[in-house]
């Protein structure tokens, strides 16, 4: 892939309204793989002051979304599933990683793990089905 497409991709991908509300970091490492990180803020606690589920699943949602249109192809969720394994609270930083398991033909399989950045420990896991549609959002070159 040419870094022109990257780069294009990359923006398309920056512009997702809802990553900024929350103060997500996206970044695509390579297609097929991404990364977000998030500082859990105050308002993102639940009435027990642990970092609320919904901030989590959101969290690896758009690692999931990242990694999944990375390749300029519109990809839309089938299944997500998330195993919710350790508590964080405010001021904790979390990391997010999706990374591309299997692609065959439209249909493609994504692990997804969020950890806390300051001990490693392993937040939250989710394996995700994407479908790709027979549309680009950024063209392969000299593709219609």
């Amino acid at each position: 892939m040419n870094e022109d497409r990257k780069q294009k991709i990359n923006e398309h991908i920056q512009r997702d309204p809802f990553a900024r509300i929350l103060g997500a970091n996206v970044e695509i490492l390579q297609p097929g793989h991404s990364r977000v990180t998030l500082t859990i803020t105050d308002d993102m606690v639940n009435f027990h002051g642990n970092t609320h589920g919904g901030v989590i699943f959101a969290l690896g949602d758009m690692a999931f979304a990242a990694a999944s249109n990375s390749h300029g192809q519109t990809a839309v969720a089938l299944n997500v599933g998330i195993n919710f394994l350790k508590a964080t609270n405010s001021g904790d930083r979390l990391i997010a990683e999706a990374t591309e398991q299997t692609a065959a033909g439209p249909i493609a399989l994504y692990d997804i793990t969020i950890r806390d950045d300051r001990t490693g420990e392993l937040v939250a896991k989710s394996q995700d089905l994407v479908y790709r549609k027979k549309e680009w959002f950024v063209p392969i070159e000299g593709s219609s």
